[in-house]
C-alpha cells in the first residue's frame, strides 16, 4: 500500500481505492484510480504511494471526538492511540500526480458560531494498544494538577504537519495533551510515534494548541 512501486501493470490498494497501472507502448504507463486518468512516461523513477494529513479543503484542524470519555487521574498520565482519517498523496519524483480522501469525509465546527472554524471530524475509541487502522495517532494525555480531570475529545493541529508511515498504515506526529485548569494544551510534537517508520515532511513540531472550547 503505502511506499514505492515500480511503474509497471498492477494493481494497487489504498483502503477503500484501488490503482490500477497499465503498461501501454514505448515505456507509457497508464494511471487508473476511479475517474481519474493519468498519462506517465517510464523513465526507471517508481511510483509513490504516501500518507497527507487530513486537511480536506484545506482546514488546519483536526477534531476527534472520543466514544467513551478519557478520566486521568491527579498527578498520572493515559498513553494510547486513536484512529484519525488520512489522505492520500500519489508522487512521481516531487510532482503529485493524484490525491484522494480514505473513507467518509466528515467536518465539524470548532468554536462558536461567531467565532469558530470548520475542522475534519472524526468519532472513535481510545485503545491502549494499536488498533487495526489505516490512520493511527499515538496519544500522551497528562494531568499535572492535584484533581482529576475528564477528556472527551481533542482538537489536533494538522496544517502542515509530518506523517509517518510502514507498508499498511499512516501514522500521525506523536501527540501530547497536558491538561490544566480545565484547558488542555495539545502539542503536535513532530517525532514519530515509534521508531522504524518512514517520514514524510520534515519532522518539525507545530505550535501548540490551546482548546479553548
Amino acid at each position: 500500500m503505502f511506499g514505492e512501486h515500480e511503474l509497471k501493470t498492477q494493481f494497487i490498494r489504498v483502503g477503500d481505492k484501488k490503482i490500477h497501472l497499465l503498461e501501454e507502448s514505448e515505456g507509457l504507463v497508464r494511471y487508473r484510480r476511479d475517474n481519474v486518468e493519468r498519462i506517465l512516461k517510464n523513465n526507471g523513477e517508481k511510483l509513490r504511494v504516501l500518507p497527507a494529513p487530513a486537511t480536506g479543503y484545506g482546514v488546519k484542524l483536526l477534531m476527534v471526538r472520543f466514544k467513551e470519555s478519557l478520566v486521568v487521574p491527579p498527578h498520572d498520565s493515559i498513553t494510547g492511540f486513536i484512529e484519525a482519517p488520512v489522505e492520500v498523496d500519489v508522487k512521481v519524483g516531487g510532482l503529485v500526480v493524484d490525491h484522494f480522501i480514505l473513507g467518509r469525509e466528515k467536518y465539524a465546527l470548532y468554536g462558536t458560531l461567531e467565532a469558530g472554524v470548520i475542522c475534519r471530524y472524526h468519532v472513535g475509541s481510545f485503545y491502549p494498544e494499536e488498533p487495526e487502522s489505516i490512520g493511527i495517532a499515538k496519544l500522551i494525555v497528562s494531568n499535572p494538577t492535584p484533581e482529576w480531570k475528564a477528556l472527551e475529545r481533542v482538537v489536533i493541529p494538522i496544517w502542515k504537519t509530518p506523517m509517518y508511515y510502514e507498508s499498511s498504515r499512516a501514522y500521525y506526529p506523536l501527540l501530547i495533551v497536558t491538561i490544566r485548569d480545565n484547558v488542555p494544551y495539545v502539542s503536535n510534537t513532530g517525532k514519530p510515534p515509534k521508531d522504524g517508520l518512514n517520514a514524510v515532511g520534515e519532522g518539525l513540531s507545530l505550535p501548540n494548541f490551546l482548546m479553548r472550547w
